[in-house]
């Protein structure tokens, strides 16, 4: 890893520490993690949002108002809506995205759940959701969040990520594999 991603990683862990702490002793996890959720949708869908937490450009003083203004405007909790603003405060807010991934499994670990990154070629259903959940809990021994995504060029299968485990079922991984073998043999 480089220096300045394991900078960036040791800032949002010691402020997500912070924050779950604060969050577990008045036992409002839930609160938090829908805080979180909010949080990562803004970032995926606000190009402004990124722009306000990443460019050097803002002062300490507008972005600390931005970041008020946003955290009232979304409702966020007053322990993360504070920690925004200590952020904006102290030239942070860059370490967002990594505060909210360290967040997530914080309180994934705290409620005994794993979550498994699946990719399909196609949507899943809530019963193929729930069949694939209930197989790797049963394989893994915990309660299994599963993160969906769609990408269409698997063709057919899945590949899911649990951990450092990876299983790749999809039908262009066999047909890489297939490839890969027919020019070994000639």
């Amino acid at each position: 890893m480089s220096e300045p991603a394991s900078i960036s990683t040791g800032i949002a862990a010691r402020y997500a520490s912070a924050v779950f702490d604060l969050a577990s002793e008045t036992n409002d996890l839930s609160a938090l993690e829908s805080d979180v959720d909010s949080l990562n949708a803004a970032l995926v869908e606000s190009a402004d949002f990124r722009a306000l937490i990443n460019s050097p450009v803002y002062p300490r003083d507008e972005q600390g108002r931005a970041i008020s203004a946003l955290a009232e405007k979304m409702g966020l909790t007053g322990v993360m809506g504070n920690t925004l603003r200590l952020m904006a405060a102290n030239r942070r807010l860059f370490v967002l995205p990594q505060l909210l991934v360290v967040l997530r499994e914080k309180i994934a670990d705290a409620r005994g759940e794993v979550t498994a990154d699946v990719t399909s070629a196609t949507p899943l259903s809530e019963e193929q959701s729930a069949r694939l959940a209930a197989s790797l809990k049963e394989r893994v021994g915990k309660d299994i969040k599963i993160n969906a995504t769609v990408d269409e060029s698997l063709i057919g299968g899945l590949v899911v990520k649990v951990g450092s485990r990876m299983i790749d079922t999809s039908i262009r991984a066999k047909l890489n594999s297939l490839q890969n073998a027919m020019k070994e043999v000639g």
